[in-house]
């Protein structure tokens, strides 16, 4: 990563981040300006990178990580000092729960006045330690492309993830010489290759299963390795699940492939995992959701666990096969080697028997009320399974994983880990900017979509055409839920009593709204919705009491589901 500088001008710090970020090959950087970084948005007014500007600092980092998710290439932010900075800590939070490469520069005070409560003033390095890969603070000018350079390779390197440059505003006006950077990390050195021995260890794990199970994370898709990951589930046929973040590494369609896992995944993925007698865990971190239950998640299996962080190996499971690795490279030497003799297909026609019987359904046949699930098999069959398709937090969430039948990888934008309410609409912002040639549809909830739906404003300035569905059982639907079936019924400030306008409010943002209420014509109101070309927001007025199904209460194993027939 060495490169030449031909210029030796001097330069302020601002052009030298922009010149930074030129090397990096950013194609845009979301953002909303204050006095902390006046001097590097006078540097932005120039043009050279595109900048976007959203209306809240978690919106930017929101729609920095849509971007990101989208692409595979690192989002970029610039929030100013104090409250630009803190509104954006839970956009970056959310980046490092789910492994997503951000580069997000926060103002700062001017370096004398660091430490002693200037006028928007936070710490922002020791605010941040915790939920980034890595965080500077700029306090030498010449410093910053070195700085910057190491930044984006942390980033969008080994287990990516978000690393904070907060910038002193006097740095940005202070001159220096753009010297050449040689990237020299010697500390920080991530394992791609797999040991050879542990792979080969794994394929004679293989080689005398009854019962193989492959259990795919979203390192796969970090990896870009569900082309590799494919070609192995077809070779010897194994039954296949996902985590959340997982979805779209294998077709749901897909023979093998048996749905999600966990709290409100399949019957058939919930049992395999109980029952088979090795799994191979690729690119997944054993989140609680998945293993409510650690002494009882997978109990009779040899357990085998690619990941690129070795944090993550026996942190919640523990591991008989480890293998410190990039999920690509580790497929690549799977693939490499061949097993003779495999015979799991009763193994197999148990699975697919388990699907078959026990599917993701809801009821069909009643006429009173929509029901969300038919919106998004719907728009699933609208969209022929190929749009990039984002959601906020909460039940619909959980039904698109369910409904929706994914084809591809970095289809599905979501927030996992931290499970942040607010983070759909400039999340699908992000992730149409940054795939202009591909649909993006939203499925929100009335909840999360009134935590940033000022992120509307931007549709129009920037033509987005996105599709915003609005789910909306006038509650928060996740939470009724948990009230209706642990608490009593006793239904406490889940539900709204009264609500905005939503048809309206999308007008005074400058785009058409439309409300579906007739579940006798949701289709034809759905198909002629989507032929519209511009930015939309449908709203549909859903079931107010449907609950997603199946699903393993907390703190029970995986085979303790309820909901299933």
């Amino acid at each position: 990563m060495e490169e030449t500088r031909t210029e030796k001008k001097a330069k302020n710090g601002s052009k030298l981040l922009i010149d930074a970020l030129l090397r990096q090959e950013v194609e845009m950087v979301f953002g909303y300006p204050g006095g902390a970084v006046l001097p590097l948005y006078d540097a932005l007014y120039d043009g050279e990178i595109p900048h976007i500007l959203t209306r809240h600092e978690q919106g930017a980092v929101h729609a920095a990580e849509g971007y990101a998710k989208a692409t595979g290439k690192p989002g970029v932010v610039i929030v100013t000092s104090g409250p630009g900075a803190t509104n954006a800590v839970t956009g970056i939070a959310d980046a490092m729960s789910d492994s997503i490469p951000l580069v997000v520069f926060t103002g700062q005070v001017v370096t004398s006045g660091i430490g002693k409560d200037a006028f928007q003033e936070a710490d922002m390095v020791g605010i941040t330690m915790p939920i980034t890969k890595n965080n500077y603070q700029v306090r030498d000018t010449k410093e910053l492309p070195r700085i910057i350079e190491e930044a984006f390779h942390i980033a969008t390197t080994g287990r990516k993830g978000p690393v904070v440059i907060d910038l002193p505003k006097d740095m940005t006006i202070i001159e220096a010489i753009d010297e050449k950077v040689v990237l020299n990390l010697p500390s920080y050195q991530p394992t791609i290759k797999p040991n050879k021995l542990q792979v080969k260890k794994l394929m004679d794990a293989l080689k005398t299963a009854k019962k193989p199970l492959v259990l795919v994370g979203a390192g796969v898709l970090h990896a870009n390795a569900s082309q590799e990951l494919v070609t192995f589930i077809d070779k010897y046929e194994i039954p296949t699940l996902s985590s959340l973040l997982g979805l779209g590494a294998v077709p749901t369609a897909h023979e093998q492939f048996l749905g999600m896992g966990g709290m409100h995944g399949s019957f058939a993925a919930n049992m395999a995992l109980t029952d088979c007698d090795l799994l191979i865990n690729i690119g997944s971190r054993f989140d609680d959701r998945l293993a409510s239950v650690p002494q009882e998640f997978a109990p009779n299996a040899t357990i085998a666990h690619i990941d690129i962080d070795p944090a993550e190996i026996g942190k919640i499971i523990e591991t008989d096969i480890p293998i410190v690795a990039d999920a690509k490279e580790t497929l690549k030497e799977m693939l490499e080697i061949d097993i003779e003799d495999h015979n799991w297909q009763d193994w197999k026609k148990l699975n697919i028997s388990r699907k078959k019987l026990h599917p993701f359904k809801y009821d069909k046949e009643q006429k009173e009320e929509i029901k969300p699930q038919k919106v998004i098999e719907f728009v699933g069959q609208l969209t022929n399974g190929e749009a990039i398709v984002t959601t906020d937090v909460g039940q619909h969430q959980m039904w698109v994983a369910q409904f929706y039948p994914f084809k591809n990888e970095k289809q599905l934008v979501t927030s996992g880990g931290l499970g942040t309410m607010g983070y759909g609409v400039p999340a699908a912002i992000g992730a149409k900017l940054g795939c202009p040639d591909k649909e993006v549809v939203l499925f929100v909830g009335d909840g999360g979509f009134q935590m940033t739906n000022q992120e509307l404003a931007i549709l129009n300035e920037y033509n987005i055409p996105i599709k915003i569905i609005i789910l909306n059982n006038q509650s928060l639907g996740m939470v009724r839920q948990w009230q209706e079936s642990f608490f009593g019924g006793r239904r406490s400030e889940s539900v709204f009593t009264t609500q905005p306008d939503f048809v309206k409010m999308a007008e005074a943002y400058h785009i058409k709204g439309l409300r579906i209420t007739n579940p006798e014509t949701v289709e034809a109101e759905l198909t002629e919705a989507f032929k519209e070309t511009g930015p939309l927001l449908i709203e549909v007025m859903v079931s107010q009491t449907e609950h997603v199904l199946p699903m393993v209460p907390a703190g029970k194993p995986n085979y303790q589901m309820i909901g299933v027939d």
